[in-house]
């Protein structure tokens, strides 16, 4: 498991663009027949992901957890990007499609993943358990946002949130952007009481998204392929525009989960 130290936000701005890429971009999280994990110390997230390519792969426990299980201490959501493929927490198999995503509970597992898709995981730590449920895309709450003169219709499904999948401290879902829409998350929002991490995908080959990061008064940017992950700290914003539509996977841990706890930053105040 490879780990991303925190980063103040005076230090944010004074980085390259090789060292903000090694800070806050997850460029390498699916490689076939292996799980990866990356580990930011902003409220101790962890993404990752699980490409079960020839045969089931088993979520491993790293040493950095020091526990037993990788859900002693912490809860789990894998979003599958592509199937078919399945999840078994426990013994129990979970079907899964595209869009569908697992949520399982501090104590539960062992985890296995298989079939042929790529399954996102993220993790926070856990202060209570809550059942294992799977959640799927066409039974989900979804929100039709944007307009086609601001280049931004999308459709905001939310599955683990207050009102939604119960958990101790994740807030996940996917939104999908329309043809020809490009922009997300605008007017972007920062809220500094959650970590939040976005994973692009379902971006066609050499198409790229420019997603914004840092203090609202001194963003940075960074290009993004698809299957690539950004971590942004809890004074950061996260916005982006692509040369294309895309979908990306935002999740959140921190203090609560309740989806619409963010402070707002109005376009023209961004510089």
């Amino acid at each position: 498991m490879h780990t991303r130290h925190a980063t103040h936000p005076d230090e944010f701005v004074t980085l390259s663009t090789d060292e903000l890429r090694s800070r806050f971009l997850v460029e390498r999280l699916f490689a076939r027949d292996e799980v990866l994990l990356t580990h930011s110390h902003h409220d101790r997230l962890i993404v990752g992901g699980a490409w079960p390519a020839s045969g089931p792969l088993t979520l491993p426990v790293p040493a950095e957890l020091r526990s037993a299980a990788f859900c002693d201490r912490r809860e789990l959501a894998v979003v599958c990007l592509s199937g078919p493929g399945g999840v078994t927490v426990g013994g129990s198999l979970y079907p899964m499609s595209a869009h569908d995503v697992l949520y399982v509970g501090r104590g539960a597992g062992p985890v296995v993943f298989d079939g042929d898709a790529r399954f996102y995981l993220v993790s926070a730590p856990a202060h209570e358990s809550h059942p294992t449920t799977l959640a799927r895309a066409a039974d989900v709450d979804a929100l039709h946002l944007g307009d086609p003169g601001h280049a931004n219709v999308r459709t905001v499904r939310r599955y683990v949130h207050a009102d939604g999948v119960r958990s101790s401290q994740l807030v996940l879902g996917i939104t999908s952007l329309a043809e020809g829409s490009v922009w997300n998350t605008m007017p972007c929002h920062t809220h500094d009481r959650r970590t939040e991490a976005y994973l692009y995908f379902d971006l066609a080959d050499g198409e790229r998204v420019l997603h914004l990061a840092g203090r609202p008064d001194a963003t940075r940017s960074l290009l993004v392929a698809d299957g690539q992950a950004v971590l942004s700290p809890p004074w950061s914003v996260h916005c982006g525009a692509g040369t294309a539509n895309y979908s990306f996977v935002w999740a959140m841990a921190g203090e609560n989960t309740a989806y619409d706890d963010m402070d707002h930053v109005a376009t023209g105040d961004l510089r």
